[in-house]
């Protein structure tokens, strides 16, 4: 397929090259030009613009930081809602909110395109090895369409629904889970450093309970305190605790332990930890225990 992509960090430029190796042609954009040409140099067309990515495209996928870049590539000046053709489809890869979710489903089909909700779990390494797990949600035909792509990024590909906006809502509540874990390995290990306990040795049984590469992944990262390069930035983390929250409300459902982990997030933000990894929330919990 002829594929317009437009967001080419860590997760962008792994899951942009997947899309050239599975054969599919593809005009890149980012802000930053450079990150455009090194793709380029694999196969890519550099695009000048969003409106320039969409030239020509059957779909354009977008893999932006949170509601307000998103708002900006679609709805902004030589934007993709101007400029992608009709029948064309817009696959919104990044995490945003059910709100927003729903305004690119409605002002998408007044102008006749397609929209498709299809965010990813996933760390960097994940993407860039092509074994994300892609969650999308929208009219059974345009994911049918739109299948060879999500099979060119990921290792599993699970249909939410027939609304875009359910993705979003399953996407945040997953990164509701994983938040969950870091709140608990953190708890976990800040009392067992008060007891003289390895948290290593801790994580070694965690692994025998649950045998899950997530759980093995992150104890290992807190364990260590291996909190940069970041995979996931703690400010993105807190972005993703209030559009949450933002969903439960919507749907009248307490989530008290998300507001906790908000909380402590924005804690994190308060000590300077806005661009370590997400995971570095930890820090906050060792803190409260006197470490």
């Amino acid at each position: 397929m002829r594929i317009g992509f437009i967001g080419l960090g860590k997760m962008g430029s792994a899951m942009a090259r997947n899309l050239l190796r599975a054969g599919h042609q593809v005009a890149a954009y980012n802000r930053s030009r450079e990150k455009a040409e090194a793709l380029a140099s694999e196969g890519a067309r550099a695009a000048d613009s969003p409106a320039d990515a969409c030239r020509d495209s059957q779909a354009v996928m977008t893999m932006l930081a949170d509601d307000r870049a998103v708002e900006q590539i679609v709805f902004g000046e030589n934007g993709v809602a101007s400029a992608l053709a009709g029948g064309a489809v817009h696959i919104s890869s990044s995490t945003i909110g059910t709100a927003l979710a729903r305004r690119l489903a409605a002002e998408h089909a007044l102008r006749g395109q397609g929209y498709l909700s299809a965010p990813v779990f996933g760390r960097p390494e994940a993407a860039q090895s092509r074994k994300l797990i892609v969650v999308v949600a929208g009219p059974s035909e345009l994911v049918e369409l739109c299948r060879p792509l999500f099979d060119a990024i990921g290792r599993q590909t699970s249909v939410a629904g027939a609304e875009p906006w359910q993705a979003n809502a399953v996407k945040l509540c997953g990164n509701f889970m994983l938040a969950s874990m870091i709140e608990s390995f953190g708890e976990a290990y800040a009392t067992l450093r008060k007891a003289d306990v390895d948290p290593h040795v801790f994580l070694e049984i965690v692994n025998s309970l649950f045998a899950s590469p997530v759980y093995g992944n992150y104890g290992r990262i807190i364990a260590d305190e291996q909190f940069s390069p970041a995979g996931f930035a703690l400010k993105l983390g807190l972005k993703d605790m209030r559009l949450a929250l933002e969903t439960a409300e919507e749907c009248a459902a307490p989530m008290p332990l998300a507001s906790l982990i908000r909380d402590h997030f924005l804690s994190a933000m308060a000590q300077g930890q806005a661009e370590l990894d997400w995971s570095s929330m930890a820090r906050v919990l060792a803190r409260n225990a006197g470490l």
